[in-house]
């Protein structure tokens, strides 16, 4: 192809990504960098809090992502431990969306803890 039709795709379908529906369901990352997925239902269930927290002791090094569209009282909870054992943390929030938003599914990633930039040997995806 020629610079003027990279130029006009680029321009008119905006810059190609890789793999956007694995980033989109993991929170902006891709799956070989998690380390631990929970959908919504199981960050919702009190019993694998201590398993998050685990994770996190283990891999400091990691990033806790947090899906912005949680119910307040969960966030909070999350970002509490995060807080408490200084460990990094993002609120990921599609703002700015010409369509309404749809409800939260159970099914729908609630958290995602991941190596940035390098993949995960032994992820722990439930």
């Amino acid at each position: 192809m020629s610079d003027v039709e990279d130029y006009l795709k680029k321009n008119i379908f905006g810059t190609p990504q890789l793999k956007p529906d694995e980033r989109k369901k993991f929170l902006g990352n891709f799956q070989e960098r998690v380390a631990l997925a929970l959908t919504v239902a199981q960050v919702r269930n009190p019993q694998n809090l201590p398993l998050i927290k685990r994770v996190m002791q283990r891999y400091p090094q990691y990033h806790l992502y947090i899906n912005g569209r949680l119910s307040t009282s969960y966030r909070q909870e999350l970002i509490r431990l995060a807080v408490t054992l200084n460990y990094q943390f993002t609120i990921i929030a599609q703002k700015n969306r010409r369509l309404p938003t749809p409800e939260l599914s159970e099914q729908e990633m609630g958290l995602v803890i991941a190596d940035e930039r390098h993949k995960v040997t032994r992820p722990t995806l439930l």
